[in-house]
């Protein structure tokens, strides 16, 4: 029983230190550890898997709106990332660069890709001629490295995993549809299969991407209260593609300007699954993401027909289309119990002699840990139903701590005694101006807007809730990741 407890207590309380908690839950569940190169992770088999779960998901939903995958190279000359001058000065402090090649030294830096707009912009200058090259709706799966001084574990390293879309397209409003819709594709993977509800518009000038014209972000709200930018999408308009001089004939031979867009998830959205839905046993994994979607325990394992009887029932529910794993380990039942939940395996299914004489097994469900007793005759379809039901019950529990974070101030003293009584997002009308924004993190000791409230709109007389000014916008304003 000493070992059972150990393996419980190495989590510390979610409400007691949540920084701390959530390390101990990368820890104990074994998703990345640290490597030799600073800032940088190993992902370790439990972590990668559900990264290949996600990838799996959102690359199929891509390639149902017309995406095609590519790979680029991972060095960019320098010349390349010079061509356009927002896009360096914003990514400038964060780019590592490479400056020999075996002992001799470049004739020009490349540095590593933070992002690869230039290395597709290049490409297309080169390739696109006629109306009949475009649209070009290109994705690739790669990592980028960003030269991050503060690392966490998902949540900010030096080098992540991600995928980055790139598009350009004839018009103007073609490649804006195209940002719209890979926004939809974001919203409907974080809200659909991994259970996660979210604020989500337009960013601010001053918040967004280097370059863009217009930002689209999903927003997310950890259980500590913080934001997290969960995915963006962002259009270009022809600033990019011009640089590049990337040009096409159209049907009366006369040339024109291309229109970019570009978006992009990335692990940090393991961080989301972790700090939205995990507890003080460990991860809590939807059923729709979750590698494994149920553990099959045998009680008993020692007595004649347990093993066999349990070896069956893995196999009869691989066959109907589960991810199963059987424990047939020699540690105890309740060792076995508390790694399945410290893994978030979303349901355990106990088999012993006494279910084996009654036909029937006890599922257990990770999130609410209620015992459902199931007939063996039944269990295939009954899983489904159980998983289906954690799944939405696990969003419903998330969007309504969400809905009870949401709150509204009409003044500086309003909106710094909600934060520092209440967390989560604040709304409130600004007035567009950049320095109310600095002033309004200052002073709320770091809340910066996170989008722009679509929902809610200014009218006239309506005033910035610092300057006093009239308003132009309501936006949420969150203490960020």
């Amino acid at each position: 029983m000493a070992k059972e407890k150990k393996f419980v207590q190495a989590i510390t309380s979610r409400d007691e230190d949540f920084a701390q908690w959530y390390t101990d839950v990368v820890r104990e569940a074994k998703l990345c550890d640290y490597s030799s190169v600073k800032g940088c992770l190993n992902y370790l088999p439990n972590g990668y898997a559900i990264w290949e779960k996600i990838q799996a998901d959102l690359d199929k939903r891509f390639k149902e709106t017309g995406v095609e995958n590519v790979y680029l190279p991972m060095l960019i000359p320098e010349n390349l990332l010079q061509k356009e001058s927002d896009h360096i000065e914003g990514f400038a402090p964060e780019v590592a660069w490479v400056t020999k090649g075996g002992l001799e030294t470049l004739q020009e830096p490349m540095c590593i890709r933070p992002t690869s707009e230039t290395l597709f912009c290049d490409l297309w200058a080169r390739t696109v001629q006629s109306y009949r090259d475009l649209p070009k709706v290109w994705n690739q799966w790669c990592s980028v490295l960003r030269w991050e001084k503060t690392t966490r574990p998902f949540l900010r390293s030096r080098e992540f995993l991600w995928q980055e879309g790139h598009t350009i397209h004839a018009t103007y409003e073609e490649a804006e549809q195209r940002t719209l819709t890979m926004l939809r594709v974001y919203q409907e993977l974080i809200r659909d299969s991994l259970a996660i509800p979210f604020v989500s518009g337009p960013k601010t000038e001053s918040e967004k991407f280097a370059g863009a014209q217009d930002t689209y972000t999903v927003e997310a709200l950890m259980h500590d209260g913080k934001a997290l930018q969960s995915a963006t999408s962002h259009f270009f308009g022809n600033a990019f593609p011009d640089a590049f001089d990337i040009k096409y004939l159209d049907k009366n031979n006369e040339l024109h300007s291309v229109y970019e867009t570009s978006w992009g998830l990335s692990t940090r959205i393991i961080g989301a699954l972790i700090m939205v839905h995990g507890d003080d046993s460990g991860l809590v994994l939807p059923p729709r993401i979750a590698p494994v979607q149920t553990r099959v325990i045998p009680i008993a394992q020692h007595k004649e027909g347990v093993l066999e009887k349990a070896n069956e029932l893995t196999e009869r529910l691989k066959k109907a289309g589960y991810s199963v794993k059987i424990d047939d380990s020699e540690k105890s039942p309740g060792w076995k119990f508390s790694e399945q939940e410290m893994l978030g395996i979303p349901t355990r299914i106990e088999i012993g002699p006494k279910d084996i004489e009654q036909n029937q097994v006890v599922v257990v469900r990770r999130d609410t840990r209620e015992k459902i007793v199931v007939s063996l005759d039944e269990i295939e379809t009954k899983l489904g139903e159980i998983l289906e039901t954690i799944q939405k019950d696990m969003y419903d529990r998330a969007k309504a701590f969400l809905d009870s974070h949401i709150d509204f101030a009409e003044t500086m003293d309003e909106m710094n005694e909600k934060f520092n009584t209440k967390r989560g997002f604040i709304k409130a009308k600004w007035c567009g101006s950049a320095e109310c924004e600095d002033e309004i993190k200052a002073a709320t000791g770091g809340a910066t807007t996170r989008c722009i409230c679509k929902e809610d709109q200014v009218k006239d007389g309506d005033t910035c809730i610092f300057c006093g000014k009239q308003a132009k916008h309501v936006v949420y304003f969150g203490k960020a990741y």
